[in-house]
């Protein structure tokens, strides 16, 4: 089942060559957790959502609120049977024209898969990361966005695999690490916490704003939004990776350099709690 404009059907019956977003990349898109029935950061999602279809003049459906994009999210998964889901929602320009499009009006997809019904947890088990140098992510406000032209972190996935690492940290034009393949990086070096700001052309993530909100509560901690060299990679404590699926996911291994996870798994029980009380 699937959500398609506001109805829960089989399927959308979508002509591909006659879909922009299988063209051209011409759309954006969600990843969203539901858990417990309760779709989690929905307004930071939605302001995120509004602000990328703003940025590439998509018009936004006049009916389209966030109480409505919530309503639309739980509603599948309560069709679909499954209280906790990884949910997407995909917006793409209507049919017509080659680059130009003939017009600036929307529709939406909604899909969602199963989850484990539990809060985040950090993963203790082996988890190497590498520099993914093929090819880099632009210093630029489009490289923030949530846009379908992913083919820097699908090369890089499959770099990954063939190389038997479990993620790729990509690079900018500065040579700067700026993410992993699926999420934003953050580092720990003595009490200071590091993540690339989003000049560097870093993803603009829902979890990346939890982290920064949540770490800069924590006493001790100086939360800096810098630049992170690969060398500085080398003198870390810490290495985590963030998204709103995982959560937090901590690296293990860069190189010859390994890392503790004490921190992160402070970060995810302050995640949980503010999760539940929320």
């Amino acid at each position: 089942m699937i959500n398609y404009n506001g109805d829960i059907v089989p399927a959308a019956n979508i002509h591909l060559h006659q879909n922009r977003a299988f063209l051209y990349g011409d759309a954006v898109f969600e990843t969203m957790k539901v858990l417990n029935g309760k779709l989690l950061f929905a307004e930071d999602h939605y302001f995120r959502l509004m602000a990328s279809m703003r940025i590439l003049r998509m018009e936004i459906p006049m009916n389209f609120t966030m109480e409505y994009m919530e309503k639309q999210v739980i509603e599948l998964a309560s069709a679909s049977g499954i209280p906790s889901v990884r949910a997407r929602i995909t917006f793409f320009r209507d049919f017509g024209g080659y680059y130009l499009p003939v017009t600036n009006n929307s529709e939406f997809i909604i899909t969602a898969e199963s989850l484990p019904n539990t809060v985040y947890s950090v993963n203790e088990g082996e988890y190497e990361v590498d520099l993914f140098k093929d090819f880099y992510v632009t210093k630029q406000l489009l490289s923030t966005l949530k846009t379908t032209n992913k083919a820097v972190q699908i090369t890089g996935s499959i770099y990954a695999q063939e190389n038997g690492l479990n993620n790729c940290l990509l690079l900018n034009d500065d040579k700067n690490v700026v993410e992993a393949l699926q999420g934003n990086l953050f580092m720990l070096t003595g009490n200071s916490l590091v993540t690339p700001p989003l000049s560097d052309g870093c993803l603009n993530g829902v979890m990346r704003k939890q982290i920064i909100a949540i770490a800069s509560k924590i006493d001790g901690i100086e939360l800096q939004e810098l630049s992170i060299s690969p060398f500085d990679l080398q003198k870390a404590d810490e290495l985590f990776i963030t998204n709103v699926i995982a959560g937090i996911q901590s690296v293990k291994k860069y190189r010859k350099k390994e890392y503790t996870s004490i921190f992160a798994g402070e970060l995810v029980k302050r995640l949980n709690a503010r999760i539940l009380l929320g």
